[in-house]
């Protein structure tokens, strides 16, 4: 199962301080919206976003279809198969995509500890 680009979407109180500090890291903005309260940022192949008020706990996050510059793959898993295949192993999802249609769509479910996965397609 190919589940595409990864990185950790973090949820952080002071989206400002957390870029000066990963910038700190050798991070650089990559993508994203400051007035939106969302970045994604690179540090060669690694990637973090940074979630100011979007969501509770931090999220891995999986982007089939994508490589580690948001490029498309030629070729990749689509979610909704990655879907499939996770409850046909018995995981129970927190959010299914919908079969039904075809392109961008995600779901999430979470790891025996609680932590929450995405499986975020955008193409």
């Amino acid at each position: 199962m190919k589940l595409g680009n990864f990185s950790v979407s973090l949820s952080v109180k002071n989206i400002e301080a957390s870029k000066n500090f990963y910038e700190t890291l050798g991070f650089k903005v990559f993508a994203g919206d400051m007035g939106k309260n969302y970045l994604i940022m690179k540090n060669e192949h690694t990637i973090i976003g940074l979630f100011q008020g979007m969501f509770d706990n931090n999220i891995l996050t999986f982007n089939p279809g994508w490589n580690a510059n948001a490029k498309k793959l030629d070729s990749f898993d689509d979610v909704r198969s990655i879907q499939k295949h996770l409850k046909s192993k018995g995981i129970k999802l927190e959010r299914e995509a919908d079969e039904s249609t075809s392109g961008p769509e995600n779901c999430v479910l979470k790891d025996p500890d609680g932590n929450v996965i995405l499986i975020d397609q955008h193409v």
